[in-house]
């Protein structure tokens, strides 16, 4: 289990997306014309001189082309692999867009994220948001995604075989003796060490702030004057992270399911930790009310009590699952977290959890490979080394050594008697990172941007709600919308309260009042 800061959508926690992309590579078609920017957009903004070296990245023409999926085009944008030697060398990043459909005056572009990191953005725009938006949205903006660089289809970071990635997934990650702990930390210098074989040039240059600066030359590539945008989850943070380096340019930003800039390694996986149990808190209340539930019919508290003791037995012998993996207590444990997500997961998550419990592992296995993103042939996305690879670059490690780590368990268990433990463990993996961090915690205030709405979900657990308030409290123009509900992020997720709030501030520029509760 390597739950570290792993903030994604919940359209995509639960779906293995299917590389929809293939065909996303420059071509000798003609450039389409850019269509004109945003009434509302600032000529100045658009056609402000970008910093000394960086003019052909900011002046490149895209070469767009069918792929993938009807309806949609991609291309290849180059940006500087160092920003502070721009010239030295240019990493490739994959772009994809759905145009406008009309009817109405086209508004610009919709740039769109859906965290991770290490989430696909151009999947996510094909399976999701280029068809699920709702249809106003659609109607006035081209959709754009663009995956971040060592994401997916933009010089994916590499770190493990599919084999290697089998091992690392079960190892135990709640260590009870000095063997275990040996084992457990050997795992996390391996992976480290697998990623600066396969991809040591890139791992320099997966911050954030990188990220952010790469979606500047998209929009001023897309002729676009001000950045529109929707980020989920971790996209909250690059979102954020866009405001504080380029106040002058946001437009209008969504930051839904929203991270807590100003916090430390150890804080985000403590409070991430507290999350998780307030949302299997919630599922478990719904549970015991199920003649289904195979964590009894009494009470949730009585219902966590059972989920550890089933924890503690798999770890002692694990489950068949019907092939050669086992199902251990690091592969239950997530498949249950896998499916927090979204509450509509639950009742597959009671079914699995009730076939583990009768010696078939296999539907946790199958909520767990979805997490990880492995596919039945043994392969997995990239998501969990991008995972790391942009956490373990953007802040400084969570722990020094697992001695650190032990002394901090009483406080990890305290916020999740159910997965305090190995929450506390996994928050280890940066520890032996190769790359040392260039980012540091610190508050976001993006003097002078324009309203920006933040999202939260009460129930939320992989970005507690208190996040959503302490950032919307931070930026100086944001303005906070509350969903009262269960899972991962509010937006498109069934709330007309929510939807229509945030459709109206993208379609008119009207954000919602502040403290709207739906």
């Amino acid at each position: 289990m390597d739950t570290r800061r792993l903030l994604r959508t919940s359209a995509l926690a639960l779906s293995s997306l299917s590389v929809l992309v293939s065909g996303c590579t420059g071509g000798s078609s003609p450039s389409d014309a850019v269509e004109s920017p945003a009434a509302a957009s600032s000529p100045s903004s658009a056609s402000a001189a970008p910093s000394a070296g960086l003019e052909r990245y900011y002046t490149q023409k895209l070469t767009w082309r069918e792929c993938g999926v009807p309806g949609f085009d991609c291309a290849k944008m180059e940006a500087p692999l160092d920003y502070d030697a721009p010239g030295e060398g240019s990493i490739e990043l994959a772009v994809a867009r759905k145009k406008a459909t009309g009817p109405g005056k086209r508004l610009g572009s919709l740039q769109v994220n859906p965290g991770g990191p290490g989430g696909s953005a151009l999947e996510y725009l094909q399976a999701y948001a280029g068809i699920g938006y709702p249809a106003p949205v659609r109607a006035r903006y081209d959709m754009v995604a663009v995956d971040p660089r060592g994401v997916a289809h933009s010089e994916p970071v590499e770190c493990l075989t599919g084999a290697e990635m089998d091992a690392y997934t079960q190892v135990d990650q709640t260590p009870d003796d000095t063997a275990e702990t040996a084992a457990l930390t050997r795992a996390y210098r391996d992976f480290a060490a697998g990623c600066e074989k396969r991809s040591g040039e890139v791992l320099p240059h997966v911050s954030t702030v990188e990220a952010a600066r790469d979606m500047d030359i998209l929009r001023a590539v897309l002729g676009d004057g001000k950045l529109t945008y929707v980020g989920a989850s971790y996209g909250t943070f690059l979102g954020a992270t866009y405001a504080e380096l380029f106040p002058e340019r946001v437009g209008r930003l969504v930051l839904d399911g929203a991270m807590d800039p100003s916090l430390s390694a150890r804080e985000l996986n403590r409070d991430q930790t507290a999350g998780f149990e307030t949302a299997f808190q919630a599922f478990a209340a719904d549970c015991v009310q199920q003649p289904d539930c195979p964590l009894g019919q009494t009470s949730a508290a009585d219902a966590s009590a059972r989920m550890k003791a089933f924890f503690a037995q798999v770890d002692a012998d694990p489950v068949p699952t019907g092939e050669s993996r086992e199902l251990g207590e690091s592969l239950a444990t997530t498949g249950v977290v896998a499916a927090m997500y979204d509450e509509g997961a639950w009742p597959q998550l009671r079914e699995a959890l009730a076939s583990a419990m009768d010696g078939d592992g296999s539907g946790l296995l199958l909520l767990a490979d979805s997490y990880y993103e492995r596919s039945a042939d043994g392969s997995y996305a990239n998501l969990m080394y991008a995972n790391a690879a942009v956490n373990c670059l953007d802040l400084p490690p969570a722990f020094k050594d697992a001695s650190a780590v032990r002394s901090a368990l009483p406080e990890f268990e305290k916020a999740s008697p159910v997965f305090g433990k190995g929450f506390a463990w996994a928050a280890l993996n940066c520890t032996f990172w190769p790359t040392s961090a260039t980012g540091a915690p610190h508050r976001i205030e993006a003097e002078g941007a324009a309203p920006i709405v933040v999202v939260g979900t009460t129930r939320d657990p992989a970005t507690p709600y208190k996040w959503a308030e302490s950032l919307a409290a931070q930026l100086d123009s944001g303005t906070l919308l509350t969903y009262d509900g269960d899972g991962h992020t509010a937006y498109g997720r069934g709330s007309d309260c929510i939807d229509t709030a945030i459709n109206t501030y993208l379609l008119e520029g009207t954000p919602p009042k502040d403290g709207k509760r739906c």
